[in-house]
């Protein structure tokens, strides 16, 4: 049975425990904060991008770019998967989640397959499924390490295209839900996706002028499509973070709460066993008392 010294230590060990799940909730709250403002603020340049490239589209009088299928047959065809995770725990089932869900994506992509990871944990649930991991990168611990992590990216997306022939190139990530929670998504970022296309192409140019090209077209197609597979990828990197510290905040609010109710069972405990005490020791000054007044008699 605990004593008061033990249930007093393990009060003092959960108030602890309560400061540190507090201090863990303020640092994610405040992160979500920071990658959805990144988020939000590439709404301007995402539409700059989207407009320059029909404004290419349209100048070349060309309805999509595309590319054509290659010769190989498609089950030799080799497709790269981006999938963003986490390094650190505390996040549920942040990467059970983003696992099973490529996992299940892929089995209705024909070819073959290889993973570029983004995160430790998320790497070895996806190597138990039997995957082939061919890169692995770590998670950028602020917003201003996003940039240098999309920037190796397309580097070697671009080596991979060229040296490689590969073709084919999706995303995997988490997406902050509206309101709270998350869900797992997957984007195509090569080639482009045919329904993107035709949205594209359906958006109203927002002048009369019509759009020239100025300087060489392929050069200007090519800086337009880098300059769309960053602000995809930047994208997805900053909404995985801000879910990463979402599903954070979840748990440490279900920490928390555990805590609390440990903490008020623990002073019940407490309180009862003091109180016990209290009344044995009462007990044994007036059992002693009436004692002394026999003695006297």
């Amino acid at each position: 049975m605990d004593t008061l010294e033990d249930l007093n230590r393990k009060l003092a060990g959960a108030k602890d425990i309560k400061s540190v799940v507090k201090a863990m909730k303020a640092m994610a709250a405040a992160n979500i904060s920071q990658y959805e403002t990144a988020v939000a603020s590439l709404g301007d340049y995402y539409q700059t991008v989207t407009l320059g490239i029909k404004a290419y589209l349209t100048a070349q009088k060309v309805r999509t770019v595309i590319e054509k299928p290659g010769h190989r047959k498609v089950e030799d065809q080799t497709i790269c998967v981006i999938v963003f995770g986490s390094d650190l725990g505390l996040v549920g089932q942040f990467n059970d989640l983003i696992a099973g869900f490529v996992e299940k994506s892929l089995s209705h992509i024909t070819g073959k397959k290889e993973i570029w990871v983004i995160g430790e944990r998320v790497q070895a649930l996806l190597s138990d499924a039997g995957l082939k991991i061919t890169k692995s990168y770590p998670v950028p611990g602020s917003i201003d390490s996003v940039t240098p992590l999309i920037h190796d990216l397309l580097i070697e997306i671009g080596i991979a295209r060229e040296a490689r022939h590969i073709k084919q190139f999706y995303v995997f990530h988490n997406q902050p839900k509206a309101g709270s929670g998350y869900e797992p998504v997957m984007q195509r970022l090569l080639p482009l996706d045919e329904k993107w296309m035709l949205d594209l192409m359906a958006i109203q140019w927002p002048t009369n002028k019509t759009p020239v090209i100025l300087g060489d077209s392929v050069t200007v197609l090519s800086g337009l499509i880098n300059a769309y597979l960053f602000v995809s990828g930047f994208k997805a990197c900053a909404e995985s973070l801000a879910a990463e510290n979402a599903s954070r905040l979840m748990s440490m609010q279900r920490a928390e709460k555990s805590i609390s109710d440990m903490l008020e069972s623990l002073g019940r405990k407490f309180q009862s066993l003091r109180q016990s005490m209290i009344d044995e020791e009462l007990f044994d000054v007036v059992s002693g008392f009436e004692a002394l007044k026999k003695e006297h008699h």
